[in-house]
């Protein structure tokens, strides 16, 4: 079944005019809060179509209104929806009681709270940051649980959300909406270690590239990525070496050394990034050329190997412009010294 409508978010003083869907019984949106809006009706326009429904449910004419893009909604149950949606700062008239449920003004950070459709998030995030038309498909299961998404025909990454024990709590995020919220999520860390002349250990660092979301241009874990709803930390590892350094490894020369959680915020751009994130980080030494690598543009600016302790040194210093974690580089000192004592003791016993 397919179907056309509109919705608005109404803003007045910093607030969205949000309604809580409370009185159908089999309503989609039973217990959401979302924007006031409603289906076409035969040969409207989007614009008519909002205009209207506007007006039957708040008592508001609209004065001043964009359209600000098209959400294709996949429900899971057979139900797809094409959605026009719109911002409006303009309005004139008395309001009156809505039959969906309850009107009322929130402050927009505090809508984030509400309850909300995690894709509902996701064009929260694009009507603050993008002034431009967006098209963005929205796919769930079917039991209210985000499965895919796509922003203008590009799919959109999305992270199982974490308990504090590293359980995965059932919601599926959006990347942006992920650090936003600071929600809790998995990565993978992979650190490139080789031994060194002086009896020690060189580590492989990239430099982030300058477009980069996050603490771009900063020197950073050898190879690291997100893992994906859905995905294990193991399989992960091995495709982002793959992606970001085109170095391909076999999962057991991935040596898995702990879990690191690591947080802080931060502001990028003009907005706040809040990272919240459970590595598990591995340690690789095998061969590596840098020479031979194949570096993706938008992720990895250039690497250089680097002496461990030397490293260890300036993050602590704050004389290399990094965006290390010091205590799982100090994990991975700890981890490299096992493997030096192991290596010692096999010397001693071969003599």
């Amino acid at each position: 079944m397919t179907g056309l409508s509109t919705l608005c978010y109404i803003e007045k003083d910093g607030k969205y005019l949000m309604l809580h869907r409370t009185v159908k019984k089999k309503d989609v949106n039973k217990d959401k809060w979302i924007g006031v809006g409603g289906h076409f009706e035969a040969d409207e326009s989007p614009e008519e179509c909002v205009l209207r429904e506007v007006k039957e449910e708040t008592g508001y004419t609209l004065t001043s209104y964009r359209y600000r893009g098209i959400v294709t909604f996949v429900s899971g149950n057979g139900v797809t929806e094409y959605m026009s949606l719109f911002t409006a700062d303009g309005f004139e008239g008395t309001p009156i009681p809505c039959d969906e449920g309850e009107l009322e003004w929130v402050d927009i950070d505090e809508v984030w709270k509400l309850n909300i459709w995690e894709g509902d998030k996701i064009f929260f995030r694009l009507l603050d940051e993008r002034e431009d038309f967006f098209s963005l498909k929205l796919v769930y299961d079917g039991h209210d649980r985000l499965v895919s998404a796509a922003l203008d025909g590009q799919p959109m990454e999305l992270f199982d959300i974490l308990n504090p024990d590293g359980s995965k709590s059932g919601i599926v995020r959006e990347r942006g909406v992920a650090h936003r919220e600071g929600s809790l999520h998995g990565t993978v860390h992979m650190w490139i270690v080789r031994p060194n002349e002086a009896g020690g250990y060189d580590v492989l660092l990239q430099k982030r590239s300058a477009c980069k979301d996050s603490n771009p241009g900063c020197y950073d874990i050898s190879s690291a990525g997100h893992i994906e709803a859905g995905d294990e930390p193991l399989p992960a590892a091995v495709r982002e070496m793959e992606e970001e350094l085109g170095l391909r490894v076999r999962p057991e020369e991935l040596a898995f050394i702990g879990v690191h959680h690591g947080a802080f915020e931060a502001e990028f751009y003009g907005r706040m990034f809040r990272d919240n994130e459970l590595s598990y980080v591995y340690l690789y030494t095998g061969p590596v050329d840098v020479t031979d690598l194949k570096l993706q543009e938008d992720e990895v600016e250039s690497v250089l190997w680097m002496d461990y302790e030397e490293c260890r040194q300036q993050v602590e210093a704050g004389t290399l412009a990094n965006c290390i974690y010091l205590d799982e580089f100090r994990m991975v000192g700890e981890a490299l010294e096992k493997q030096s004592g192991g290596q010692e003791n096999g010397r001693k016993k071969g003599e």
